[in-house]
């Protein structure tokens, strides 16, 4: 079964997805029909008819209902009325008996909240999955600057801070992949060149954070720094959105700070209370900008 690569946009912006396509007509199982189905469901579109969910699936109407029956039925789909489906609980439920995801985002919730309380932008936990970075965990402000990443929304690579620091570190057919395949543009200043893409990987591994500015929106910049487990593995990356006038370099400690703090948290090497609070405490950064109306500086 051959994999088609798909780009499509949704509210203005570009993601991409696998669409696989059948060898034969009968060249796909019910497993990989199921899964196409249960893909089509996404941030902005969270409700689908059996139709949309057919066209985005590329299966025929007659047997994306008889799926469709039978994921209902399982409970990994819902109706929300006479025709509009959901992605079910059942399949959320079964979804956070990962020991990777869940153990993830509860040790690095608090060292979020901390690093959002700094920029008052995006904050976000980010792991590679395949070729592409899933984002798990997002805290937003309101007015914050655009930001296409949300929980559950995949995106290419090489056009986030936090796709290039998993780049950076992935295994190196994920690399040679990334480095070699085609690389979409999603504003005029998206890095598509593979030879500036692998300068950035290079400066990630040098510097140990990423600054990706106007990759995937423009006005903003993205900033990110891996995370490490005891073993030195990186398995996760933390971002920051911001935009791109604020200077970002007293924004850089805060980040180290919080990704050291989530790394010692996940490997469980001894952190005690007060080691969490002198990590915590790196968040005090040096005040450099006014924010309008607060009195407040950032």
């Amino acid at each position: 079964m051959a994999a088609q690569v798909v780009y499509s946009a949704v509210a203005g912006h570009g993601f991409r997805h696998h669409a696989p396509v059948a060898n034969s007509a009968s060249g796909d199982s019910v497993l990989t029909r199921a899964v196409r189905i249960l893909g089509a469901f996404e941030p902005e579109r969270p409700t689908l008819n059996v139709s949309e969910i057919a066209a985005r699936a590329h299966l025929p109407v007659a047997t994306a209902h008889r799926l469709v029956t039978e994921l209902v039925r399982l409970g990994l789909l819902e109706r929300t009325g006479t025709r509009g489906l959901r992605v079910g609980a059942r399949l959320w439920e079964l979804g956070v008996r990962s020991n990777r995801i869940p153990g993830l985002r509860e040790a690095a919730l608090p060292f979020m909240e901390d690093l959002h309380a700094v920029v008052r932008q995006h904050v976000s936990l980010s792991v590679l999955v395949g070729s592409e970075v899933l984002y798990i965990e997002r805290l937003s402000s309101p007015g914050a600057v655009p930001n296409i990443s949300a929980i559950g929304r995949r995106l290419p690579l090489h056009c986030c801070s936090a796709g290039i620091v998993l780049l950076a570190h992935a295994p190196a057919q994920v690399q040679e992949q990334a480095l070699t395949g085609p690389l979409a543009a999603f504003t005029p200043r998206t890095v598509t060149d593979p030879g500036r893409l692998r300068q950035m990987v290079a400066g990630v591994r040098r510097r140990g954070y990423c600054v990706a500015p106007e990759q995937v929106d423009l006005g903003v910049k993205g900033l990110a720094a891996p995370l490490q487990d005891r073993t030195g593995a990186v398995v996760a990356a933390l971002s920051v959105v911001t935009p791109l006038t604020q200077d970002h370099r007293a924004l850089i400690p805060a980040l180290k700070a919080a990704a050291r703090g989530i790394a010692r948290a996940m490997g469980g090497e001894g952190l005690g209370a007060h080691e969490v609070v002198r990590e915590r405490s790196e968040f005090d950064i040096t005040p450099t900008a006014d924010i309008p109306g607060t009195g407040r500086r950032t």
